[in-house]
């Protein structure tokens, strides 16, 4: 053996481990950072308009962030604010559940069966444009001036959402993919139950979260006109004390409101309903 040879070699050189510390990457550069450098930025460029605009026009007209803040303030130590969220968020739930777990049959039914569809489709087609406050009248009268009055007139802003969007998911779904159940023995109950609802899943879905906005609409217009109680009604009633603030307090809660309970509907829809191909939230995580 040749001992000079190996001799000669080159000695072995050790290379420092490569640890999470050697490859972190700045602060500044990570995406959510930046996204929520952003978001801060713009809410603070907001509140500073919002208040430059309220020295110009005056707080009875347009109060600013910290005179809104004292209303709100003022309404939550009298114990009049917390309630009135919790009477308005009672109706939209209860009035879109109902509309959503009605809706949802009615639309798979009416896009499978060609004979319903033929009679239902232009009739939901002629009645979704009319919008719901304009039913608060007639609703007053059949039902009543109580919870029911309201929580039908949200169902019936959850209900042709939803059953037009379910109703669209129905007819998107692929002839092919029903043929193809057809063709290995499959009854039409097992056909709707493991195709047809998969692939209409993320429709209906979208259909439940545009829904939700819209029952947010309804019933501040029904509260506005037949009630004593809700957030319609306290923005409604503080322009006979022309409290401004108050009515800044309750257009905010009405945006807090309808931002947490979308995101909680989106969280749900990510979780559960995810290998169906629903996101979840707008701009979210894909």
């Amino acid at each position: 053996m040749n001992t000079n040879a190996i001799t000669a070699k080159k000695p072995i050189t050790t290379k420092p481990p490569i640890t999470a510390a050697s490859v972190r990457k700045p602060l500044i550069r990570k995406p959510w950072f930046k996204k929520t450098l952003l978001t801060l930025v713009f809410w603070i460029a907001g509140l500073l308009l919002w208040h430059g605009l309220s020295l110009v026009y005056g707080p009875e007209i347009l109060p600013g962030p910290i005179l809104t803040a004292e209303g709100g303030y003022e309404l939550l130590a009298e114990g009049t604010l917390l309630q009135y969220i919790g009477i308005s968020s009672y109706r939209v739930l209860l009035g879109w559940t109902l509309g959503s777990l009605i809706a949802i049959p009615v639309g798979l039914v009416i896009g499978k069966v060609g004979a319903i569809r033929a009679f239902a489709e232009p009739f939901l087609n002629f009645i979704r444009f009319i919008p719901p406050i304009a039913f608060i009248t007639l609703f007053l009268v059949w039902f009543g001036i109580g919870e029911t009055s309201k929580v039908v007139l949200i169902l019936y802003a959850t209900f042709f959402i939803v059953v037009l969007n379910t109703l669209t998911g129905v007819l998107a779904v692929e002839e092919d993919k029903i043929r193809s159940a057809r063709s290995m023995g499959a009854s039409e109950w097992q056909i709707v139950l493991h195709v047809i609802i998969p692939a209409t899943v993320p429709y209906m879905f979208t259909g439940i979260r545009l829904a939700m906005g819209t029952s947010f609409m309804a019933i501040i217009g029904a509260e506005m006109i037949a009630s004593n109680e809700g957030v319609g009604y306290l923005i409604w009633n503080s322009r006979l004390f022309f409290r401004t603030d108050w009515i800044f307090v309750g257009l905010i809660c009405l945006g807090l409101m309808g931002f947490i309970t979308d995101r909680a509907v989106a969280l749900l829809g990510r979780k559960l309903l995810a290998r169906y191909g629903v996101v979840g939230a707008v701009g979210g995580r894909r």
